[in-house]
């Protein structure tokens, strides 16, 4: 028994979401879901990803979203299924990242009566998604098909439309659950155009702002340019343009992909300068002008608080509010380009600003890496990982970097190279959840992915790699081993020792190299910097785990030792001592 006529219902909502740019659905297993699984499935134009972990297929397809900056659709069934995709919905929203949830629910009279797998699946997401959807129960008349399409071209510009993010679609079904797949024209008129046509718009700021700007900024002596994470090169392009016309430093964030362009503008290094209390007085800045979200850096964020610019402007693509250190800023709601575009046209150089304090800042900065630099050359480090990564990746290849200590590491050791490597990581929440699970959706669509990753945060996400072996998807894997929580020797936990190993350093002696090979992946365990690099200039083909054993303690004394090199070498240089 099937669906019959009202397979339609559904077969036209799953066929407007391509025609509106839907190419990528990640499914999970489930009875009440039959419909949307079957169709998704047999749409002819759709690439279909099936996981059985909810919350590890969510990242996934957040994964691939992030990258390609286009809605991907999530398909489960009722009751719980819906609520494992709750952390990568979160992280979606605050990272900005558009995707489309297919929750299949229980009709409307098996709800709140003690009927199996029956949960409340209305806006089950809260403030975390931008839109949710009711849908009707499947019927086949017209006006009900007309409305399918119409609300699935609606979901698809919501979610894909300014400050992108989740929007929820909640499908109740009765019995039968079977479409029926040989209908005639399954998907309606191929050659329609999607339901809805959404003209694409540019924020920008009006002529009279940008003559403000163009009187306020001048006037003053110390401007200093910040980014955090970007999604375009014509963005990156931008903010070089707007360095170079100005000269004028760039604090550049690992995830701005800044750093990648190697001019002598880029400061790699601020976080580390920036630690310091007397070199954060010295390079105080009367102008910040941030683009995108807030750098990792958070001694970054203590500078800014503490030495708060007499003028900051925080240029951000989409409405909202990502301002963490609680200053006076002017919240700019504009692309990025056109901005700069804008900004350059009216005040094309600067004449007023201060050089010295704009060549002290690059020569601090090359001390800087230059002692970075040999500090990871000889023993294998955690900061070394960075390193070697920076230095031997592929041209034209992709980094994903977990959150905790790893993406510090890469803040501070990920320095200014001329490869061009992509660098990405989920810091809308910062959690360490899904992250193996976002790697291999960033591999779908990127070349040559590498994702450096904590061990808690590879054992939170192990079970992706069957995701991986069952698609054939190629990822390189370094997990750093450090047996715990890595990340609280630099944090006041560290110094309440009866609580801190059992409570945050949580050592829970991972075998990694067991867990890997009963997978049948291969797997290296490095001891030397030369071994890692030989690894890491190879082409990524397939699944490799690729382990480096490091010890907390001792991890945690090596970064103080040379961030303090570094503060004292910038210190005796800026005061003339040799």
């Amino acid at each position: 028994m099937t669906m019959e006529a009202n397979t339609y219902y559904v077969s036209y909502f799953i066929d407007e979401l391509y025609k509106s740019g839907v190419e990528n659905v990640v499914i999970s297993p489930g009875s009440r879901s039959t419909s949307l699984a079957m169709l998704a499935s047999e749409h002819p134009n759709m690439k279909e990803w099936v996981h059985f972990d909810e919350r590890s297929a969510a990242f996934f397809a957040l994964g691939i979203a992030k990258v390609s900056q286009t809605p991907v659709v999530l398909i489960c069934t009722s009751g719980t299924a819906a609520a494992n995709y709750y952390p990568a919905v979160v992280e979606a929203y605050y990272s900005r990242i558009p995707l489309i949830i297919l929750t299949a629910d229980r009709p409307h009279e098996l709800r709140d009566n003690g009927a199996p797998q029956a949960i409340d699946q209305f806006h089950m997401y809260g403030n975390y998604a931008k839109k949710f959807f009711e849908m009707a129960l499947p019927e086949s008349d017209f006006s009900m098909l007309t409305y399918s399409r119409r609300q699935a071209s609606r979901a698809c510009q919501i979610a894909n439309s300014s400050h992108k993010g989740v929007v929820q679609v909640n499908f109740p079904f009765r019995d039968p659950l079977i479409p029926e797949l040989e209908l005639p024209k399954l998907w309606g008129e191929s050659e329609e155009a999607a339901f809805l046509e959404t003209v694409p718009s540019i924020e920008t700021i009006s002529n009279d702002y940008m003559d403000q700007l163009a009187k306020r900024i001048p006037i003053h002596k110390r401007i200093v340019i910040a980014c955090g994470e970007l999604v375009s090169q014509e963005e990156l392009i931008a903010i070089k343009e707007l360095a170079d016309a100005w000269e004028v430093p760039i604090f550049a964030d690992v995830l701005s992909n800044v750093r990648q362009l190697s001019h002598s503008h880029v400061i790699s290094s601020f976080d580390v300068l920036l630690k310091n209390e007397e070199l954060k007085k010295l390079f105080q800045a009367n102008v910040v002008i941030r683009f995108g979200s807030m750098p990792v850096s958070k001694a970054f964020n203590q500078w800014l608080t503490k030495y708060p610019p007499d003028e900051y402007l925080v240029i951000d693509q989409d409405a909202g509010y990502r301002e963490p250190t609680g200053n006076r800023a002017t919240l700019i709601n504009s692309e990025i380009s056109p901005f700069v575009k804008g900004l350059l046209k009216q005040v094309p150089v600067l004449k007023n600003t201060d050089s010295i304090y704009t060549a002290q800042l690059q020569e601090a900065d090359k001390l800087a890496r230059n002692i970075l630099e040999e500090s990871t050359q000889h023993e294998l480090t955690e900061g070394a990982v960075a390193n070697v990564l920076a230095k031997k990746g592929n041209e034209g290849s992709t980094i994903f970097v977990g959150n905790s200590m790893p993406i510090r590491d890469m803040d501070t050791f990920f320095l200014s190279q001329q490869n061009e490597i992509t660098v990405y990581s989920n810091r809308g929440a910062n959690g360490i959840d899904g992250v193996i699970s976002t790697a291999l959706g960033v591999s779908t669509t990127s070349t040559d992915t590498t994702l450096m990753i904590g061990d808690l945060s590879f054992l939170h996400d192990y079970t992706s790699f069957l995701l991986a072996k069952k698609n054939n998807l190629s990822l390189r894997v370094i997990v750093i081993n450090n047996n715990g929580g890595g990340i609280f020797s630099f944090l006041p936990q560290h110094d309440y020792q009866t609580h801190y190993e059992k409570l945050f350093g949580t050592p829970f002696d991972a075998p990694i190299k067991e867990m890997i090979e009963s997978l049948d992946i291969p797997y290296s365990l490095v001891q030397t910097t030369d071994e890692l690099a030989t690894l890491v200039e190879r082409p990524v083909k397939g699944l490799e785990v690729i382990e480096v054993q490091t010890n907390r303690e001792e991890n945690q004394q090596w970064h103080r030792h040379v961030t303090e090199k570094v503060h004292q070498e910038v210190k005796r240089h800026i005061k003339g001592e040799k």
